[in-house]
């Protein structure tokens, strides 16, 4: 594929077929305060296409009125859930935004969960997908995000993670029904963004944290079980629109992988290559053949803590090694840390796009 014809959606779809192109596609996660850093230091340009990132999101414009915060309140904001959120200082130096007003964990019978205010998807307005497609048509247009059904983490922040984890080991018709509330709400999201889409969505952007730092989050038969059929269905969605399936998922997803493949799913984001079994040259070994990975720049580890030059490596052996025959996406393993040095993070990108950065 000459150099000079390459669209970043040629790269994409070159990179999951396993074709040959003219290099590793490239995307990119961070937090705010990476966001801002990335910015000054490229201003006026924007950053995204000084480091050439090939992937672009689409989505449907809100018309939904969420609830106020009170003024003088801790606080700062609440989602469509009803979730309310305050922004708390990290260890990394910066804010996160952490759930404080737990309205789900309120639900407590199911006439309670048949008068909450649920979003709904009428709430979206669909029509401006077209337009915004048609100004990123030569990218990879991707569609959704890593909260999309995410089960545990998304219901844990209105209810508690232990109440859902119970919710699910236990049956909890309540619990159940809540969590089936997001499924059901995000796959009409997903169905009516791709229909207005017309089959020019390249990707589906899923999640669900099915790993921990040790191993799955839940059994195989408790995946089989519950998981599975409600995420399937998002997998099977994105293909029925000519779309590839992304799901998000942190820690060690290694054992779940061959169910992943027998899923359909397409791309493995944002693959952390710290925690149990995912070592990334033993994870291309196992599951390379089917699955994509995208990530494997160890944001744990690697580029907070470690120097330019093994930034640089770390950078290199993905691209040299996981990427040799396809199959890769370059990208940092999660969103890049507000305690990573600017020096690093160019560094990566340096490699990844083989233009001078610093």
């Amino acid at each position: 594929m000459p150099t000079d014809t390459v669209t970043s959606k040629q790269r994409v779809v070159a990179a999951v077929e396993r074709t040959p192109a003219d290099r590793a596609p490239i995307q990119i996660y961070v937090t705010p305060e990476i966001d801002r850093a990335l910015q000054e230091y490229f201003a006026p340009r924007s950053y995204i296409d000084a480091l050439e990132v090939d992937m672009r999101t689409v989505s449907p414009a809100s018309r939904r009125a969420n609830r106020q915060a009170e003024p003088g309140s801790h606080i700062a904001w609440y989602d469509e859930w009803g979730t309310g959120y305050a922004l708390v200082a990290n260890n990394a130096g910066g804010e996160y935004p952490e759930a404080v007003d737990l309205a789900l964990a309120r639900v407590e019978t199911m006439d309670d969960a048949e008068k909450y205010a649920w979003p709904d998807p009428d709430d979206w307005d669909y029509s401006v997908i077209p337009q915004q497609i048609e100004g990123v048509k030569d990218y990879a247009v991707c569609l959704g995000h890593a909260g999309i059904p995410d089960i545990i983490n998304g219901v844990g922040r209105g209810r508690g993670m232990e109440q859902v984890l119970v919710d699910i080991a236990t049956e909890d018709e309540v619990g159940i029904a809540i969590i089936d509330r997001r499924v059901d709400f995000f796959y009409e999201w997903c169905r009516r963004s791709l229909e207005a889409g017309a089959g020019k969505i390249d990707i589906l952007c899923i999640g669900e944290d099915i790993g921990t730092q040790k191993g799955p989050t839940m059994s195989p038969e408790m995946f089989d079980k519950f998981f599975r059929p409600r995420l399937e269905k998002f997998i099977s969605l994105a293909h029925d629109y000519g779309a590839l399936a992304m799901m998000h998922s942190c820690g060690s997803t290694r054992l779940l992988q061959p169910r992943l493949i027998d899923m359909g799913l397409d791309i493995l984001d944002a693959v952390q290559p710290e925690p149990v079994g995912m070592d990334p040259e033993e994870v291309k070994a196992a599951s390379g053949e089917h699955l994509t990975f995208c990530g494997m720049i160890s944001t744990q580890q690697t580029l907070p803590h470690g120097s330019v030059d093994d930034c640089r490596r770390e950078a290199r052996h993905r691209l040299d090694v996981i990427g040799r025959d396809g199959g890769y996406i370059f990208a940092p393993a999660h969103c890049i840390q507000p305690d990573t040095p600017l020096a690093n993070v160019l560094a990566i990108y340096e490699e990844a796009t083989g233009k001078h950065l610093l």
